[in-house]
């Protein structure tokens, strides 16, 4: 119910008057008086409006007939608070930053404001089993250099998809744009995407959601095992562009309380990139004020007439509490063995594509109260020296980040 028992409360008081002004139908005074406001009231501000009534005759029948039955079905939405099938939900991720120094000379001093993304999610029960989510995503652009219109928060779909959960199957079976297997779980553990995404999200050694089917769920019935199978297009949220599919594979073991094992493998064959195996180990473990991680994985890259292209990437993180749902610290360090060629293209922290790299990431997380993080950190990002071309300069990024939910 939306909060109008103040008799002064200013919606009220425009209600009464709207009621009366526009002559609406019976149904909208059963709406008046499910807010809160009384027939007495509306009888009271009759006389006052006789006058207001006449005068906006033609804007009222217009607003009848159009426009308030859209305003009725938001506030009768509201108004069931959405019951337990259906819930609006998101969140806003963003930034100051400020870079003292990068192998970009152009970056150095540059400071500025960013969303680096927001989300806007809509969840619905449309049975016992059946489901569906419709997300948007907006993401700033990177360190952008004009005043552009590509520049602008553009949303796009993340996410739209069917669930189904057939009863006694410890399944889920997803048709459409749906969250891939690559890093779910590693992701979990890291808790921390809002400050940066994880080292196969970070290096575009894969993508987050993809269109296709899949299968996810328990093995037994004690939920020690776990799976997440995808069939997909490989393209991401973008269209398919050729024949092929791209199929990857999550297993996952919690054999203590805490511990997470988990073996990933997804090969795919496009006709832009050639063919795609990726593999990977995880070991995470959470406890209520304390969590840590280690992900190893390697990216075979063939493609026709070019040299085959191993890339090897490592991260080591962990996060403890340091007050009591109030303030975290944390830290992460990664590790790219091989250069990696996508490397100038990924967005919000620089990255040379010559040489191999080294990421540390230090931060506190300050949340005064839940759905609120205020998150101070610094990214540091160095090279080793790559044969035959010059060290590039290292990366300095502090930023404060700001990440609210609703």
């Amino acid at each position: 119910m939306l909060p109008l028992n103040p008799s002064t409360h200013s919606v009220r008081q425009a209600l009464t008057r709207f009621v009366d002004i526009y002559v609406l139908p019976n149904y909208i005074s059963m709406l008046a008086d499910m807010l809160g406001v009384s027939k007495a009231e509306v009888a009271e501000s009759r006389d006052q409006t006789c006058t207001e009534r006449t005068a906006h005759f033609g804007l009222g029948k217009y607003l009848r007939v159009v426009l308030f039955p859209v305003i009725c079905l938001l506030l009768s939405s509201f108004s069931v608070a959405w019951g337990n099938t259906q819930k609006i939900s998101g969140y806003f991720l963003g930034d100051y930053y400020y870079v003292p120094r990068s192998h970009h000379g152009e970056l150095e001093e540059r400071n500025g404001f960013q969303y680096r993304r927001v989300y806007f999610t809509y969840d619905k029960g449309l049975s016992s089993e059946f489901s569906t989510r419709f997300r948007l995503e907006m993401n700033g652009k990177s360190f952008p250099t004009a005043r552009q219109a590509t520049s602008k928060l553009e949303p796009f779909l993340k996410h739209g998809y069917l669930k189904w959960e057939p009863s006694g199957w410890r399944t889920n079976i997803y048709f459409g744009l749906s969250g891939t297997p690559t890093w779910r779980n590693v992701e979990k553990v890291w808790g921390y995407r809002s400050v940066a995404k994880t080292v196969l999200d970070l290096q575009k050694m894969g993508s987050s959601a993809d269109f296709g089917v899949a299968l996810q769920g328990d093995i037994d019935a004690s939920n020690l095992i776990s799976y997440h199978l995808m069939i997909a297009n490989g393209t991401g949220t973008r269209a398919e562009i050729d024949k092929n599919k791209k199929i990857s594979f999550s297993l996952a073991a919690k054999p203590i309380t805490g511990v997470t094992l988990e073996g990933y493998i997804d090969r795919e064959n496009a006709a832009d990139l050639g063919k795609w195996h990726t593999l990977q180990g995880f070991l995470g473990y959470q406890q209520e004020r304390f969590r840590f991680g280690i992900q190893l994985a390697n990216q075979t890259r063939q493609q026709a007439d070019v040299d085959t292209l191993n890339i090897l990437a490592s991260s080591v993180f962990g996060a403890v509490q340091l007050l009591e749902k109030k303030v975290w610290a944390f830290a992460r360090f990664d590790r790219l063995f091989d250069p990696n060629p996508n490397a100038e293209t990924i967005p919000y922290i620089p990255f040379d594509n010559t040489a191999r790299s080294n990421m540390i990431l230090v931060g506190l997380d300050w949340a005064p109260t839940e759905a609120v993080h205020i998150i101070p950190n610094l990214i540091f990002v160095f090279y080793d020296k790559p044969d035959n071309i010059d060290k590039p300069d290292e990366t300095i990024m502090p930023r404060l980040t700001v990440f609210f939910t609703f």
